[in-house]
This record gives C-alpha cells, structure tokens and sequence, in this order.
C-alpha cells in the first residue's frame, strides 16, 4: 500500500490523442509525486508537446484518463487547468512587457478592494504588489513587483513565469525547454529555483533536449517515443546511453560518433588576424583549415556570436584582416560575405535564419537569386529542381516544397537553413548552436551532414554552448573569455575542465 509521501499527485492513464493521419499520443501513461521533479524526454513529435497540452487544458484528449490525488478530471481549458492545480512555462514565455511584474502576475485575478470600491471592479494594488512581493521571495527573485517585464533579463522573466504558478497555488508545474536561452549561471539559478519548489511539495515536469541536464536535476526520467511511452527509470539508475537508446530506439553507438580527424597539411582556407570591434571583440586571430571543424567554447556574453557577426559583415568591425583562401577581403555586408564563400547559420534559425512565413522553395531560393534566376526572373523548373536536391541530400522531412518553414520541426528547420546556404556552395560555414532546440536524433543527423560537409573540404566554424557537443565534433576548439580568444586547443589535449578553466578565465591568472 503507497504511503502518503508516495501517493501520485497526477496521474495519466492510457491517454491518446489523434490528428488527422496522426496519432500524437497511443496510451501514454505516467505518474509524479509530490515534490518530485521527473524529466519527460523524447525527439521532436514523440508527443511531449501534446501531452502537456492536454494537461494544461489546451487540447482535449480522445481517450485516457487524469487524475489529480486520486480524483479523475478532464482540464477544460488553460484557466481550469491553473484551477486543478496545473501551471505550464512555455519555452516563449506568455508576458505582457510595458506592464509591471505584479501586474502580470495577477492579469485577469486581480484582488479588488473590499467593500463599495471592490464592487465598482477597483484593484488594490497595494495588496497585489504586497503578495507579488512574497512571490518573487519565494522564487529568490531580487527586483521590485513594480518593475516592468520588458527590462528584466531572459532568466528574470522565467522567475516571473513560476511566480504565475505560484500564485494560482499550482501543485504541478510543467517547463517546457527552461533553459534554451539561459546562460550557464542562469541555469544553476533556474536549478536553485526548482529545487525549492521541489522542497515546497510542489511535483515539476521538466522537458529538455539537454540530456545533462537530466542527470542534475531529475528524480525519475520518463521516455516516449512516437507518441509512446517507451520507459522510465529513476536517476540514479540512469544513464545517458540508456536514455538515448530508449529515446531513438537503437544503441548509442548507432546514432552518431565522429572520429578525430588525423592532422593533415590541408591549405588554410580562412585567415582572422587582430579582429576587433571595440567594447565587443578584441584582438582576435585564428586558422581554419579546409575540412576542419573548429569548435568555438565560452561563456555567455564571451564574444562568441559577436566574432561570428563580425567575420560574416553583420556587424562593423573597427580592425583586423580577414583572409579567404590566401586572398585578403574587405567584408562589410553579409552579402560580400556570400560572395566571398562564406555562409552562416545564425543562433536563431526562427528570427534570423528562415523567412517562417515562406515555404521551403522561397527560403533556399532567396539567398541564391543570382545562380537561380536569368537576371528578371527565377529560372522556375530550374530553381525547383536545385531546392529538392538540397531537401533529398539534407533529408528535410516536409510534406512538399511548398509546406511553410513555421509548421517544420525544430531539426528540419535547421536543415532548411543549412539548404540555402550550401546551395550557394561556401568555402567556410559557420553554424552558430546548430543543435540548440532539436532532439537528439536530429542532432545526430546534423552531425553527420557536417561530418559529410568538412570531409567535402568546407571549413566549419562550429559555436556551441554544450560542451559535450564541442568535444564530439571538433578538431580543434578555440576558447573565448571576455571577447578574447584565449586558447586554441588540440582536440587530444581538451577536456571539460580544461575548456572551463579558460572559459573562466583561471588559466590567464
């Protein structure tokens, strides 16, 4: 019999949810407990999303049952979701940003004032900023309920968001990628947060890509796959090859493992010397060899996205010769970029990458006028013929040509970025976080293209955040601290630690 401590607070029973020619979810079931935190973990469409919807409200399921501490519910929307107790973070976060902290908080509960002005629908605001404030405590928040969202940083609006589910006396809170756009430091807080909402008696689900992330902050890991629940296990019998085997359905050693590329006398094909753009990047030179995967490792705010802007024209720079092939280029545009053989694969693929709006077709074609059309007009057949090509080589999964990029997953989203720009074929790519945001078999598949690319002979310059990742997939790995580039390391010679101590700056003292 399950003692009281043991006793789920939700419980999911054989839930299913179809759409037409898909079935989402096949029999999922689940469990959390009080103040405990499980990861739910699977590639893209393994149904993670739509599972947490229909918890918050936002879907109806087909079949299953819900239950919360023992009594079976079926959320009927996001409101009597927060009702039953469910509070869900979104990776984009749901804010009003020229409002106050407080205000946002309490939108559309705010308490009224008692007596004939509570009548008239008059807020006390005193009283709302007076609970907001013990809100933000509870979450170790350190600014004013009266300060507004649009000038609170990424990490202070997640703090925001956990207040919100605080506030509705939430007993689950579900977050959804929490730490896609934090920095390390930031995500040791988020941790801190969740570990004292855990010590409060309130369950966490917590969904990430990164794995290692898993092993930090997880009670119980939960697996589906193709809409199925495939496994769980408890954390300390975890680990990340039995995970990703669950995950992906096949071993580890099947998915994807680069080799070290033997050193070769292969020409430079990209020279930095003394680039700098001041108050941003200072003195910063560097090689690429052709075929190379140079990995770029630092902290947030190290500079490292700022030098990839500035060597693709993006940004101005104040000093520094770039060299491509041997020859010297004077780059002020990303268009000179282009035509001077480079190509970049920004951070966010969303914002800055793909046109969402625009179908597949459009996204590889607009960067490629030149070759595609016959001066006037897009040389049509032509151009489509090139475009399927690219969707064939990069296996961009998508219903045709024509599907728009927003309804695409996160991984083929990231080969539709990678489409256009090796259609322009590059002498240097440079992918900025790549993976960050896909699961891990699109990661894997993203590995293997650029395996393939650097063994065509295109350089790649490759910014990540997760150090596993640098580790993989470099031949050498140039470290940032502070917009300077402080090491650059033979991959034999690197290790997590030895890249931190950089990145930190310890080794410079």
């Amino acid at each position: 019999m399950a003692t009281i401590a043991q006793q789920p607070v939700l419980q999911v029973n054989n839930v299913s949810k179809a759409f037409p020619g898909v079935q989402a979810l096949d029999k999922v079931s689940f469990r959390i407990s009080p103040g405990e935190v499980v990861a739910l973990v699977g590639e893209n469409g393994a149904g993670k999303s739509t599972l947490m919807k229909i918890l918050s409200g936002a879907y109806r399921m087909d079949t299953g049952e819900i239950e919360i501490e023992g009594a079976r519910v079926v959320p009927e929307n996001p409101r009597h979701a927060q009702d039953l107790g469910i509070a869900i973070i979104y990776q984009e976060f749901n804010l009003t940003p020229n409002q106050t902290v407080a205000t946002n908080i309490f939108l559309a509960r705010e308490p009224e004032r008692a007596g004939f002005l509570g009548r008239l629908g008059l807020v006390d605001y005193g009283r709302m900023r007076e609970a907001t404030a013990k809100l933000l405590d509870r979450v170790g928040a350190r600014f004013s309920p009266d300060a507004l969202v649009l000038h609170l940083s990424v990490a202070e609006r997640q703090m925001v968001e956990i207040a919100k589910a605080l506030a509705v006396d939430a007993q689950i809170i579900i977050m959804d990628e929490p730490t896609s756009a934090l920095g390390r430091e930031e995500v040791e807080v988020l941790f801190d947060i969740v570990r004292n909402l855990k010590a409060q008696g309130i369950a966490v689900i917590f969904i990430t890509h990164r794995l290692e992330e898993v092993f930090v902050i997880a009670d119980r890991v939960v697996v589906l796959r193709d809409g199925k629940y495939v496994g769980e296990m408890p954390i300390t019998d975890a680990d990340r090859d039995k995970i990703i085997s669950l995950m992906v359905g096949r071993p580890i050693d099947q998915v994807f493992q680069r080799e070290m590329i033997p050193e070769s006398d292969a020409d430079i094909v990209l020279e930095v010397r003394g680039l700098t753009r001041k108050g941003i990047i200072e003195d910063i030179s560097f090689d690429l060899k052709r075929g190379e995967i140079l990995g770029v490792a630092g902290l947030v705010g190290s500079g490292r996205t700022e030098m990839a802007r500035a060597i693709f024209g993006a940004d101005p720079i104040d000093a520094g010769e770039i060299r491509i092939a041997g020859q010297p280029v004077q780059i002020t545009s990303p268009l000179e970029a282009v035509v001077a053989g480079l190509a970049l694969v920004p951070e966010n693929r969303q914002t800055e990458g793909l046109i969402l709006m625009h179908s597949v077709e459009m996204n590889v074609i607009f960067p490629n006028l030149d070759d595609l059309s016959n001066g006037e007009f897009v040389r049509q057949q032509y151009a489509r013929g090139v475009v399927q090509q690219a969707v064939d080589q990069l296996s961009i999964r998508t219903p045709s040509l024509q599907q728009k990029t927003r309804y695409l997953s996160g991984g083929n989203q990231q080969k539709t970025v990678l489409a256009k720009w090796l259609t322009s074929d590059p002498k240097v790519l440079i992918m900025d976080e790549p993976t960050r945001g896909i699961d891990v078999g699109a990661k894997a598949e993203v590995y293997v293209l650029m395996d393939r690319l650097a063994k065509a002979g295109i350089g790649i310059i490759m910014i990540s955040s997760e150090l596993p990742e640098i580790l993989q997939m470099s031949d050498r790995i140039l470290v940032m601290h502070e917009g300077r580039a402080v090491a650059v390391l033979d991959k034999a010679e690197a290790d997590q630690e030895v890249i931190m101590s950089y990145a930190s700056g310890q080794e410079q003292q």
